[in-house]
């Protein structure tokens, strides 16, 4: 069981990675990645500024308590000569106590100074990194908005792209489809002609029919030209002959019909 959870623990990380990876713009990860750089920059200024700023609070208190050891140096010297040596003592000892103050002041001052110019120098050298860095994308960004537009260009000439492929598919298919209806349509004339299927139009007609309705027109036009034929052979004594004919052949009728009397009721 174990076994099977981390396989399955497996095979998400890597359809996780994969949709990521396919997710991911690299100019998109490098404006984050000079986003954080820029963000630490400003931290380091603040911490700069900061560190100057106590600076230069522990340079007032010692310009303060400076003033104050010689104003106490100032008055023991006065007691001492007004002939107030305790005064003097007084003066001094508080004197002593701010010396050991300002001696304090200064170390911490000298410490805050070396602090200050180390995050300088630190700022200055993120400054010319982040500087780099941001002519490093810019260019790694046209670079790479350049290759995408060569491959998609590319992939266009080439018709392996989503968008020609479904054009090319769309192509195939109306290709297919008509190559579908012709081979019917043909089918479907063929079975009509060989009397397969019948048409319920009564357009259509089989071979046999449509030989049979050949021979006989033409036959009638060969009739119709031997007719022709035969009265330009024969001309006007063609034409009176038969007039003629017709003439005697009346009499005869006529003769034929008083051989035989008719009887009246």
């Amino acid at each position: 069981m174990s076994g099977v959870m981390k396989r399955m623990g497996m095979i998400f990380r890597a359809k996780a990675n994969k949709a990521l990876d396919r997710a991911e713009d690299p100019r998109e990860t490098l404006d984050y990645s000079y986003q954080k750089q820029l963000e630490l920059l400003q931290k380091v200024r603040r911490g700069v500024a900061d560190v100057a700023t106590s600076r230069k609070r522990l340079e007032l208190q010692l310009n303060q308590l400076q003033g104050q050891s010689a104003k106490l140096e100032d008055q023991g010297r006065k007691a001492l000569a007004l002939g107030r040596e305790d005064l003097a003592r007084e003066a001094l000892s508080r004197r002593a106590a701010l010396q050991q103050q300002v001696s304090d002041l200064e170390v911490q001052h000298q410490t805050l100074q070396g602090e200050e110019e180390k995050l300088t120098l630190a700022a200055q050298r993120l400054q010319a990194k982040v500087d780099a860095f941001r002519t490093k994308k810019e260019t790694i960004k046209a670079t790479y908005t350049a290759a995408q537009a060569q491959t998609r260009i590319a992939e266009s000439f080439s018709g392996i792209s989503e968008e020609m492929s479904d054009v090319g598919l769309a192509i195939q298919r109306a290709e297919d489809k008509t190559a579908q209806l012709q081979a019917r349509a043909g089918a479907i004339d063929e079975l009509l002609a060989s009397g397969a299927l019948d048409d319920q139009s009564g357009l259509a007609k089989d071979d046999i029919q449509a030989e049979l309705d050949r021979l006989s027109g033409g036959t009638d036009v060969e009739l119709e030209l031997q007719r022709m034929k035969a009265e330009l052979a024969g001309g006007p004594s063609a034409q009176q002959q038969s007039i003629e004919g017709g003439g005697a052949a009346a009499p005869q009728d006529q003769t034929q019909q008083q051989s035989h009397p008719r009887f009246e009721k």
